[in-house]
C-alpha cells in the first residue's frame, strides 16, 4: 500500500524532511554520480510531493508555483528509490504531481526540465518538449510544458 502526501515545507515533519533528503541524495548524487547542490534554499517555497510505503519515503516531487522557479509552475526534483522503480510509481507520483499544481495553484500549464532519457516517459503524461537539449549539472536535459 502507497501513500500519498502533499505539505508545504512547513507542514513537513524532520523527519519526513530527512528521508526526502536522504533519498534525493541517494539517487541524484551517488546514483547519476551528479555533484551538485541539491540543497539550494527553493525547497521553503516549494509543495512537496511525496510516496510513503511501509513507512520509507520511495518517491517525491517539488512543486513551485509561477515564478518561484519558471515563468509557470512547475514540477521538479522526481525521483523515485531505485528498488521502487519496477512498480510504475512514478506514474503515480506524477499524476499525484499535476493534480496538486491544478488543484493547490489553481494552474494548468506546467513547466519541467527533463533529463533527456525520460523524454518519452513525461510525453505519455502528456509533456511536449520545446527546445534543444542542454546540459544541467552535466546530465542532458530538455525543456517541456503541458497545458
Amino acid at each position: 500500500m502507497v501513500s500519498i502526501f502533499v505539505k508545504s515545507y512547513q507542514e513537513l515533519s524532520k523527519l519526513e524532511l530527512y528521508k526526502i533528503l536522504r533519498l534525493r541524495a541517494e539517487v541524484f548524487v551517488v546514483e547519476q554520480d551528479c555533484v551538485y547542490q541539491d540543497i539550494d534554499n527553493k525547497d521553503q517555497k516549494a509543495l512537496h510531493v511525496f510516496l510513503i510505503k511501509s513507512e520509507e519515503i520511495i518517491g517525491y516531487t517539488r512543486l513551485f508555483w509561477p515564478g518561484d522557479y519558471f515563468k509557470e509552475a512547475s514540477i521538479g526534483r522526481v525521483v523515485i528509490s531505485k528498488k521502487e522503480r519496477k512498480n510504475n510509481y512514478g506514474t503515480l507520483l506524477m499524476k499525484a504531481s499535476i493534480n496538486a499544481v491544478s488543484e493547490k495553484m489553481e494552474e494548468n500549464k506546467i513547466k519541467i526540465s527533463a533529463q533527456t532519457y525520460l523524454k518519452n516517459f513525461y510525453n505519455n503524461l502528456g509533456f511536449l518538449e520545446t527546445g534543444k537539449e542542454y546540459l544541467e549539472d552535466g546530465i542532458p536535459h530538455i525543456a517541456m510544458f503541458k497545458e
